[in-house]
């Protein structure tokens, strides 16, 4: 059950970066998918660091490091996807 709802998390986080970032991405949904996924480890490790885990009712402290963790990594794996694979992408649809 623990990876059903890491994907379903890293879905979710993953899309709502997305969504966020100016412009348009050109990544695949697993890949966004899988983004999502490492900003939540991510926030989860900051939120850890800050010394806000686990606070009673919800953690919005912890699911706001999870959202900017997502952002920045959703950015930052786009332009490496696009510098990787955008070119042969574009050259086989033209």
């Amino acid at each position: 059950m623990g990876w059903l709802w890491a994907i379903i998390v890293g879905f979710v986080l993953g899309l709502i970066a997305k969504a966020i970032i100016p412009g348009k991405q050109h990544s695949p949904l697993w890949l966004t998918t899988i983004f999502g996924m490492l900003g939540a480890i991510v926030g989860n490790a900051v939120a850890r660091a800050a010394g806000v885990e686990a606070t009673s009712g919800i953690d919005w402290w912890r699911h706001l490091f999870q959202l900017i963790a997502a952002i920045i990594i959703v950015a930052v794996g786009d332009m490496a996807y696009m510098a990787l694979w955008g070119n042969k992408k574009m050259r086989q649809r033209a």
